[in-house]
């Protein structure tokens, strides 16, 4: 196989700020630090505190109730301000809304992360929630065909790592009749201004390189995202007539 188009993602577009370290609690470990890295989504936060997180796999909290299984995750829900919480490999990745400055929150983000590593203690209250927890959408299954054998290697070794370098990740939703790869994103890159950049000019543009029988990439949403995207389609038109009322008042 030769080399092939790479996974163009966000991060090629928007200029990631330089990491900065913390050490809050040097009273807690002299050599844990905090650093965080900023992703393409404005309201979500990249942040590595050295060592292990999920180790293999990911997870994502969107409220209250998914979060139980995690201790950390339940007390990062509790920061006013904070709406989604993810979990990757070596790096936890929190998600804000719009009306919360970062300045206001990250002290005592970086405060809950640097308690819960320093401590020693398991990010899930049990190894069956921990297991649970990781995606299975692309362990290649005995009744899987090839094409979907083939969308799902590719997804793991060459999508996930490149989406994860953003805070993110991907998961496989299915192949439809019709060739169309559906995928659902998660961390940063949900909800992300970005997020159309990253399937069609990266994974849609990898997986129909390599796989012939992929015809596109479809996105998944969840409610709330299709309610998002809604009102930003409204407000652009609104704005769209307004321009065309003062031309024509000219």
């Amino acid at each position: 196989m030769h080399q092939g188009p790479t996974l163009a993602t966000s991060s090629g577009i928007h200029a990631r700020q330089e990491s900065r370290s913390h050490n809050l609690h040097p009273q807690l470990s002299r050599s844990m630090f905090i650093q965080t890295e900023t992703t393409p989504n404005d309201d979500s936060l990249k942040f590595i505190p050295g060592v292990s997180v999920m180790g293999e796999g990911t997870a994502e909290f969107l409220d209250t109730r998914s979060s139980l299984s995690s201790p950390l995750a339940i007390r990062l829900m509790g920061v006013q301000g904070v709406k989604a919480v993810f979990y990757g490999p070596d790096f936890v990745t929190v998600s804000k809304d719009s009306e919360n400055p970062w300045a206001v929150l990250k002290p005592e983000i970086y405060s809950l992360l640097m308690e819960h590593f320093s401590s020693g203690q398991p990010l899930f209250r049990s190894q069956e929630e921990r297991d649970a927890a990781g995606p299975q959408d692309t362990k290649i299954l005995d009744t899987d065909s090839e094409t979907v054998a083939m969308i799902k290697e590719l997804l793991e070794t060459r999508v996930r790592p490149a989406i994860m370098e953003d805070g993110g990740d991907i998961e496989y939703r299915g192949l439809s009749d019709e060739g169309f790869v559906k995928i659902k994103l998660k961390g940063s890159c949900r909800g992300c201004d970005s997020s159309t950049v990253t399937l069609k000019s990266g994974i849609e543009r990898m997986l129909m390189h390599y796989i012939p029988e992929v015809q596109g990439v479809e996105q998944v949403l969840d409610e709330e995202e299709v309610v998002a995207l809604d009102e930003f389609a409204k407000l652009e038109q609104r704005l769209a007539q307004k321009e065309e009322l003062k031309k024509e008042s000219k």
